[in-house]
């Protein structure tokens, strides 16, 4: 009868087995744990944990993760339950991001730990925040930085979370805004786990903002441009089918993370589809202009009352930052929920309730 071998808490086996199986298992194209770049502070590795595991683990527990939960991904305040927000959109950029790595034998948890972290500097309210922030900043604003911003200065008391150099570029260089689905030039991610991570967030987004739209009724299936929906699909499900076969196939033999040029084109359609037909008309029903004047009025709020700003940090601001660089943060931080919280306190009449036997002496007392 064998017996479970029992390793001391300083023995470093597990990990370095873990090590060994990458080295025997990935592709020689992908990066593995025991050749990182390391993190900006060294520290002592994980006796269990490589550090991608690691780096998995530290995004999953911050609050700035579990905080995208209540922030929006395209509809405002939605009274559906199964529309996306930036938390499950999150989960199906993992879900996909993973498929692809595992299918051309990339590393699986770097990928994992980009995608997770890929979308922690949303603001709320979706891209209208985003519109907003980037007024109110000095230096604009944009997502992904705020992100890589979040993990390095904001998280665990201003301390960050010290993640390893590989998810720091994944996910700094994750977004493509309106670009092509092309994942090559200056601006791609270093690793292809990171190239992977960008095109999955690319197909995940389009095609569940497809589904929330037409579950909202801003479109119907039939609007879709027909040469994608021929291609790639009418449901949800068979378009992310095809496009991640379609990047497992035309990558594996590539230098880069890619698309077949018909599925890219099909894609780059969908998306223009989206940002020319769909985003408009969803922020063409009034809320997406009040949640700007919300956030507005309350930029307005702190920088003309900084102390009251200051008050409600967790933790006191960096020496010498300036005050709209410590708004910006606070801003970007709340979820929906939280933004309209603090919105009624600060501009919102409150009443004190009435005692109890004092019903209608009041109105006695003015009549």
């Amino acid at each position: 009868m064998t017996h479970p071998v029992h390793h001391s808490i300083t023995d470093a086996t597990l990990r370095k087995a873990f090590e060994a199986e990458e080295d025997r298992r990935l592709s020689p194209r992908a990066c593995r744990a025991s050749q990182s770049r390391g993190r900006a502070v060294p520290e002592q590795e994980c006796f269990i944990r490589t550090c991608f595991q690691r780096d998995m683990d530290r995004i999953l527990h911050s609050e700035a993760f579990r905080r995208l939960k209540h922030k929006t991904q395209v509809f405002l305040s939605p009274t559906n339950d199964h529309f996306r927000t930036r938390l499950t959109h999150t989960l199906e950029v993992v879900g996909i991001a993973r498929s692809i790595a595992r299918c051309l034998r990339l590393n699986e948890d770097l990928t994992e730990a980009i995608a997770l972290g890929h979308d922690l500097g949303h603001t709320p309210f979706g891209h209208a925040g985003e519109e907003v922030l980037a007024e109110i900043a000095e230096e604009g604003f944009h997502h992904a930085q705020h992100s890589v911003r979040v993990v390095t200065c904001l998280e665990k008391g201003g301390k960050g979370l010290n993640l390893t150099a590989e998810v720091l570029d994944g996910i700094a260089r994750h977004s493509k805004g309106r670009k092509g689905a092309a994942t090559g030039g200056p601006d791609a991610p270093a690793t292809l786990e990171g190239q992977v991570v960008r095109l999955a967030d690319l197909v995940a987004y389009i095609n569940h903002d497809i589904d929330d739209a037409i579950r909202a009724g801003v479109i119907a299936l039939a609007d879709l441009p027909a040469g994608p929906v021929r291609l790639l699909g009418e449901r949800h499900s068979q378009r992310i089918h095809h496009m991640v076969m379609d990047i497992v196939t035309a990558s594996a033999e590539a230098p880069g993370i890619v698309m077949s040029p018909p599925v890219q084109e099909a894609t780059e359609e969908l998306r223009d589809f989206l940002y020319g037909q769909v985003y408009p008309r969803a922020e063409g029903d009034g809320a997406t202009g009040k949640a700007k004047a919300l956030l507005r009025q309350l930029a307005r709020w702190f920088l003309d009352h900084p102390d009251d700003l200051l008050a409600r940090l967790h933790h006191p601001p960096p020496a010498g930052q300036s005050l709209r660089r410590t708004l910006v943060d606070y801003l970007a931080s709340m979820t929906d929920e939280y933004a309209i919280r603090v919105f009624k306190e600060l501009f919102v009449p409150h009443f004190a309730p009435e005692l109890p036997g004092t019903c209608g002496r009041s109105q006695e007392r003015s009549a």
